[in-house]
């Protein structure tokens, strides 16, 4: 077999624009609006239901001014000539309303509530699949930690604002309708003066809204931050312990931490800013109605029950400027949480899925292999990092070929095309024929199945782990794939055999056993095309040679693609290629280049004097 290749292509500049190069990434205009109205639409009638609780709640708390005012200038005169029904209708009246407020307020925290965690549940299952659903090049570049800071800081943001927030605003808001309608009223001179007040009030909250919204944005910043380094630093406490990095990492945490805490102080600021102000101000206003009307009263121009009626007003229309000060503060934070939040899920796979997906043709016989090619392909990564020049290259169905060359030589992205773990940049990767674009992704991963040099083992059972390829698979299947790659002996000797729980990242067992556990997850795929990508790097030698001895059986038949630093790992090739900077540059036989005077002859002459040593 023959493989062209052209000139390298220049790599390209990383972009300016690479929203992977910020912790935020931006939101489309509208994205925010779009996703809360479609986390709300299939509750609209929940939604409606609570706003009218809310409603009756808010007629029944606002009544109660108006029966004061009834009471002191219809029922007391009522009384002292003798006549108790006026006061006692007032105060049964009085009665009714309290109880069907805290009825009614029940009621809308219940179902408020069951709303809240709906959309709160909605929401963690998008980031969730959204999450996984994106390309392996974006979780390359957007840490895992930043996500989590996602899936639970900002939500948190949100669920505050939902459960606490919305409440206090549309409280506010019902009280200054109801109130401002009450007041005009009972004495228009007493409510124009308490509406006009609001135009100071509009001010400090407009001033506000523009300060903190900045403020919680840094916040959302800084905190991801702060939980990517701890996650960062407890994923990696093996290598933080062996290089002390203990003081090092401290002082890097420590940083972070105190950047985190001027965040929230300066929000704190501005809170009580906001609330000094409004403070102020409503009191200036009570303050000054109460005193006019004190003179109206005195002069007989305003009954004594509406003064009383009106201060009532005025008192419950000004407290809850604070609360609307705390809502603010909970719609800010949830703002840049939900800014944030959009523009994740406004995030495409840069590997999508095919619009009309296509089946790969059928086997022809019960393990035979699939024929790959790669077609003027070229490719680079889009910080215009490492890059493949284009070329063409066929591997016959059931062919092993060994990928071998010096780190950074391109060989694990010539797997991760093959893999379609990202798309290449020109031309394209056939898989018997069938553009791997054009392939949906379960089709995909029944064709080619890739075991990396990390072998990633989920907290579960052993033979739930193998059983990921195939989660049909019956025990005895399970087992079968086990024996065929050696890990059957190891798997009995644990304490509960195949389910054993191997805990957080496979940590009960060694580094070779979770590789050999990911090779019978692997053989138990059964794929017609198997991609090895330095699979047997944590091996002993011992242990390489026992999967080396499975593999001759376990390969035969499939197309399989095997990157090696060891050049051990070569002996079960039919086919060798050497790459260097990207560049196909030997293609034969293993025992044809051993014995000619190229790049791996020398790797080999290298690596056999390396044993002898």
């Amino acid at each position: 077999m023959t493989t062209t290749v052209d000139k390298p292509a220049a790599a390209a500049a990383p972009a300016a624009d690479d929203p992977f190069a910020q912790d935020a990434l931006p939101a489309p205009e509208g994205a925010t609006g779009a996703l809360l109205r479609s986390l709300l639409a299939p509750l609209r009638g929940r939604v409606a239901f609570t706003a009218v609780l809310l409603l009756l709640q808010q007629a029944a708390v606002q009544a109660g001014p108006l029966l004061v005012a009834f009471a002191i200038d219809r029922g007391v005169p009522a009384l002292r000539r003798g006549d108790h029904g006026p006061l006692i209708a007032i105060a049964a009246a009085y009665a009714v309303c309290s109880l069907g407020s805290a009825a009614l307020q029940y009621a809308f925290i219940r179902s408020s509530a069951r709303v809240n965690q709906d959309v709160l549940l909605d929401l963690r299952g998008r980031i969730f699949r959204h999450a996984q659903a994106l390309s392996v090049d974006f979780h390359e570049r957007y840490t895992s930690g930043r996500l989590i800071s996602r899936s639970t800081t900002d939500v948190e943001s949100l669920r505050e604002l939902l459960s606490e927030g919305l409440q206090e605003l549309i409280t506010v808001i019902l009280s200054f309708v109801y109130i401002a309608a009450m007041l005009l009223w009972l004495d228009l001179g007493l409510g124009a003066v308490a509406v006009v007040s609001f135009v100071p009030l509009y001010l400090l909250i407009r001033l506000y809204q523009r300060r903190a919204g900045r403020i919680f944005r840094r916040r959302s910043t800084t905190i991801a931050a702060v939980i990517v380094k701890f996650a960062e630093t407890m994923n990696g406490i093996r290598p933080v312990r062996a290089f002390r990095r203990e003081q090092a990492n401290d002082n890097e945490f420590a940083v972070l931490n105190h950047r985190h805490e001027r965040t929230n102080g300066d929000a704190l600021l501005e809170m009580a800013r906001y609330v000094i102000g409004s403070r102020l101000v409503a009191n200036t206003a009570v303050a000054g109605i109460v005193l006019w009307g004190a003179y109206r009263v005195a002069g007989g121009g305003l009954a004594l029950g509406v003064l009383a009626a009106c201060v009532l007003y005025l008192r419950r229309l000004y407290d809850p400027i604070d609360r609307l000060g705390m809502f603010l503060n909970s719609y800010q934070s949830a703002a840049a949480s939900l800014e944030k939040i959009a523009g994740l899920l406004a995030q495409t796979p840069s590997v999508p899925e095919p619009a009309k997906p296509r089946t790969l043709p059928p086997l022809e016989s019960e393990h035979p292999g699939r024929t790959v090619a790669f077609e003027a392909v070229s490719f680079r990564y889009r910080t215009g990092g490492e890059v493949l020049p284009r070329f063409d290259l066929t591997l016959p169905a059931g062919q092993t070929v060994a990928v071998v060359g010096s780190t950074g030589a391109g060989k694990s992205t010539l797997a991760k095309l093959l893999a379609r773990f990202y798309d290449p940049s020109q031309g394209q990767v056939l898989l018997d024929g069938v553009d791997l674009r054009e392939l949906a992704v379960p089709e995909l991963r029944r064709g080619v199945v890739m075991v990396t040099q990390e072998a990633f083992l989920f907290s579960g059972t052993i033979a739930e782990n193998i059983a990921i390829g195939r989660p049909e698979a019956t025990r005895e299947e399970i087992e079968r794939a086990a024996k065929a790659i050696g890990a059957h002996e190891f798997i009995t000797a644990l304490p509960d055999g195949y389910d054993t729980d191997v805990r957080k990242r496979g940590g009960r067992i060694s580094a070779g056993q979770r590789q050999l556990v990911a090779f019978a997850r692997a053989l138990l795929a059964d794929p017609a095309v198997l991609i090895l990508d330095e699979a047997t790097s944590s091996l002993d030698v011992p242990g390489e040679r026992a999967v080396q001895e499975a593999m001759r059986t376990v390969l035969h038949g499939r197309t399989a693609v095997v990157i090696a630093h060891r050049l051990s790992t070569v002996a079960i090739a039919d086919r060798v290629l050497v790459m260097e900077s990207g560049r196909v540059v030997e293609d034969g036989p293993p025992a044809e280049l051993i014995a000619g005077t190229g790049r791996f002859a020398d790797l080999h002459r290298a690596w056999r004097d390396s044993l002898v040593g």
